[in-house]
């Protein structure tokens, strides 16, 4: 196999994994936070991936890390992240788990937030080789957390 099929083979790993912390958290009822702060926070992912969507346009979704013709996207939330959708998910699913601080919720979190870094590190292969100014782009912008990552 060569490097591309064994990214994207990775990539699909990953999503298949945080799927599936997802899929655990929603059957044991520990996604949705109860706290008014965690509400709040995930209000905020929410509407993060609502504007991050807007902003990508209607462009197609890869199950695995592909990019999509239609330019590099950096305005709206991707002038801040890279990743504003993923970051939204981690961001939703840690603030679920902060209601139920329970050793298996975090466990599943720890998989969905490891699994979606993977995916984004993975997807950056490709989008370096498809977009040569992502390269500049991601000097300039966070990965998953403005002014941190």
């Amino acid at each position: 196999m060569n490097k591309t099929t064994l990214t994207k083979i990775g990539s699909l790993i990953s999503y298949g994994f945080a799927v599936a912390g997802l899929v655990f958290l929603i059957f044991t009822k520990h996604l949705f936070a109860v706290h008014p702060v965690g509400i709040i926070i995930q209000l905020l992912s929410f509407g993060l991936m609502i504007w991050a969507r807007i902003t990508f346009g209607f462009r197609s979704f890869h199950a695995v890390a592909n990019t999509t013709r239609g330019g590099l996207v950096t305005h709206g939330p991707y002038r801040i992240l890279r990743h504003p959708i993923y970051a939204s998910v981690i961001y939703f699913t840690w603030a679920g788990v902060l209601s139920y601080p329970f050793s298996i919720a975090v466990a599943a979190a720890l998989l969905i937030t490891l699994s979606l870094i993977a995916r984004m590190l993975l997807e950056e292969i490709f989008l370096k080789v498809t977009y040569p100014e992502y390269i500049e782009y991601s000097e300039h912008s966070y990965m998953l957390l403005p002014f941190l990552i």
